[in-house]
Parts: structure tokens; sequence; C-alpha cells
């Protein structure tokens, strides 16, 4: 039977440790190629093979799925494949050797500084989420963290007076990362005061961030703050959460950051998830160059 979904969903948060929303993302893929088995008429993993999953695949690009949509869909595949053979349901994986869809690498979407700033002083600090908001978006450009980890944060896990910030990320990896002066101020106008204003329990609260409910922050309530300040500072360009981390990352690299070290503020694993941001500051580089240079265009 084509089953053995749940057991190797609760392997991935278990075992590997994945992200709520990576594991979301694993299972909407995998329930729609069961879907495309069983239309197949294939009733158990055994009958399935490298056929049926080229199939699948070339149903999704038709479908008009992007590059990245189709790589995750590979991914998600494989890893089911690769569980059932280490829970001995298969002997072999079919999907062993066969390569992913090509990405088109773009560079990541970034904002000026001059946008940021406008962005970080459009919150009205005369009251208390307007002092909220603006702690959240100086936290998540001082320090690149992705909106997940922001809403996680709890207040023992700020350290105003060193400086830093521990975040657990990928994986249930900790890191470290420092925060600025800009940063530190606004944190602290906003627990002094302004937290407590919003939460609406007598329980205690651990987290730091604080929702229009009282409870802890939502990915969908931070992005819906952050949409409306880009509309409120007339920012032309799409803006998502992500957004910032880019921002932040691209502008340390323009300003001298090795990539190292950015390496491990951001917490990739893999050095080569930060170099696009390398290539983008070049591609920058030379639209300046092109555009300043006299001799440029002779």
């Amino acid at each position: 039977m084509l089953t053995n979904l749940q057991s190797f969903l609760r392997f991935l948060t278990i075992e590997r440790g994945l992200a709520q929303s990576t594991t979301e993302a694993y299972e909407r893929d995998l329930e729609q190629y069961i879907a495309f088995l069983k239309q197949q008429g294939i009733s158990t993993w055994k009958e399935s093979g490298k056929s049926q999953i080229t199939l699948f695949i070339n149903k999704k690009k038709q479908s008009g799925c992007a590059a990245a949509t189709l790589s995750r869909v590979m991914v998600s595949i494989r890893a089911l494949y690769q569980y059932l053979v280490q829970t001995h349901i298969l002997e072999a994986d079919p999907s062993q050797g066969m390569a992913n869809p090509k990405l088109e690498k773009k560079p990541p979407s970034v904002i000026t500084i001059q946008e940021v700033e406008l962005l970080l002083e459009a919150p009205a600090t005369n009251h208390a989420y307007g002092v909220r908001d603006k702690a959240m978006l100086e936290l998540l450009y001082a320090t690149g963290i992705r909106v997940s980890e922001l809403i996680s944060l709890d207040l023992d896990d700020i350290n105003l007076q060193m400086g830093y910030i521990r975040c657990i990320g990928t994986g249930s990896k900790e890191r470290m990362i420092p925060i600025g002066n800009m940063a530190i101020r606004s944190l602290e106008a906003y627990m002094q005061d302004a937290r407590a204003q919003l939460i609406k329990t007598s329980d205690p609260l651990e987290a730091l961030f604080v929702g229009h409910l009282g409870t802890r922050m939502t990915r969908q309530g931070f992005w819906k703050i952050l949409k409306r300040y880009a509309q409120d500072i007339n920012i032309n360009k799409p803006i998502t959460p992500h957004t910032l981390r880019h921002s932040f990352a691209a502008h340390l690299l323009e300003n001298g950051a090795d990539l190292r070290t950015l390496q491990e503020m951001l917490g990739h694993a893999d050095i080569a998830a930060t170099q696009i941001y390398a290539q983008a500051s070049k591609l920058k580089m030379k639209e300046v160059y092109n555009q300043a240079h006299p001799r440029a265009h002779s």
C-alpha cells in the first residue's frame, strides 16, 4: 500500500529536526505524488519506479511549475524513497541517479540602504505597536535572521548588555549573532514598557515579540506589518521578510564583510548558499562602473 507518509514526516521532524514549514512542504509535494501514482493504477511502492517519477515531474513542468518548485518536489520524492529503503519497505531507491531540474540562479532581491532606512523609520513610536514594529524591523535587518527565527525568539535569547542574540535555526542549530546600537536601543524601548502593554494573558509569556492577540507574534502577522510599512513609504518593488535578510547580507558584503563570517551569521550549512550574495555584489559593482566610468561605453 502507498502508506508510510506520516511515519516519514515524523522522521523528518524528530530525527532530522526539520522546521515545520519544511516538513509541510514535503507533505504537500508527496501527497500530490501519491495521488498521481494512484491515478496510474499503482497501489504499492514496489510498483513505482523511475518512469513514474519522470512522468510526474513532466506533468508538473507542463502545468507551469517553476524550476525551483520542481527541484523541491524532486528532493521530497528522493528523500521519501531513501526513507523507504532505510525502513526496508524497498530494496532499491528508484530515484537514485536522477538529476534535479536545473535551477536558474537569480540574484537575491534586495533594497537599498536608503530604502532600509525609510522602512526602519516608518513605525510611529508614540504607541506600543509602533515601538514593537520598529524593534522587530531593526532586529531583522541588524542580524539577517529568518522571520521564523525572529518570531521564535524568547526573552532569554536576548542579551542587550553583551549585544548578542541567541538564535535556533534550521536543524535546531544554535548560533550567536551580534546586534548593533540602533537595534539595542529599539529593543530596550520595546522591552521596558511596550511589550507589557501588548500582553493580554495573566500567564507568563516567554515570547519576545507579541502579536495583536497578546500572544507570540506569527509569521503572517509580521508579514502584514512589513507589507503595510512598505506601502506607506512607497517602495515600488516586492518586499517580503526575506528581503531584509537578503539586504542585510548584501550590504555587509558591500562594506567589506568576509563570506565565512556572513555564512556563520546567516546560519548557512554550505558556503555555496552564501556566495550568491557575493555574485550579486559583483553585479552591482559592474552596474555602478558602467554608469559612472567615463570610458565604460567608449
